[in-house]
């Protein structure tokens, strides 16, 4: 007899039965991998005419595609260009889909690239009326990427609750912006008009 603890219920038997299921899946995934491929490209011609292109630093490592089975149980797969990550700082704008759930585009900061540049988003932000659309990671745990209440907060709400100086105090700093997977043929726009917007942010002045 089948032990209780691993029997399957009627959806998941016809799951299991249904191998189209898993070749769909795997075709989306191949999808958004070409999609992130073309972007790479894309976001590679706008950060060659961008001032923080002559920090090599940031720029020494090629764009980089990960996908993955298991983000809270379910795949995904992301594009960190550019991507730079060390023992104490990191700069890197994040691309990444989540089955299920959405897609989003996060900058990422932390150590002297935090202090150099937080100021400048949080001012651009303000000055912009961009704090509507844009939200701002208030965990202590700088590598989720979910959109819990938890993790991240609409901008607004923060520039009422704190100052300038206490977000800029935080070891690192991260903004997002998520878009519904229903929206998937808007997916190429959203990242481009976002990505060229978080440049022209970090050109800002302080």
């Amino acid at each position: 007899m089948m032990p209780a603890n691993v029997k399957l219920s009627k959806n998941e038997l016809a799951l299991v039965c249904d191998e189209q299921f898993i070749l769909t899946k795997n075709n989306i995934i191949d999808k958004v991998y070409i999609l992130f491929g073309l972007l790479s490209i894309e976001f590679t011609k706008e950060l060659e005419h961008t001032t923080i292109s002559k920090d090599t630093e940031i720029f020494h490592n090629a764009p980089k595609i990960y996908k993955g089975e298991q983000y809270k149980s379910l795949p995904y797969v992301m594009l960190d260009h550019p991507r730079c990550f060390n023992k104490d700082d990191a700069f890197a704008i994040r691309c990444f889909f989540w089955w299920g759930n959405f897609f989003s585009i996060t900058l990422h900061l932390s150590g002297k690239f935090s202090n150099h540049y937080a100021s400048k988003i949080i001012n651009s932000i303000h000055n912009s009326k961009l704090h509507a659309e844009w939200y701002y990671c208030i965990s202590e745990t700088q590598w989720q990427h979910d959109f819990e209440p938890g993790n991240y907060e609409i901008f607004s709400k923060i520039l009422n609750l704190e100052s300038t100086e206490s977000i800029t105090q935080k070891s690192f700093f991260k903004i997002a912006k998520k878009i519904s997977l229903s929206e998937w043929d808007d997916v190429h726009d959203f990242y481009t008009s976002n990505f060229r917007e978080i440049l022209k942010m970090l050109e800002s002045e302080a």
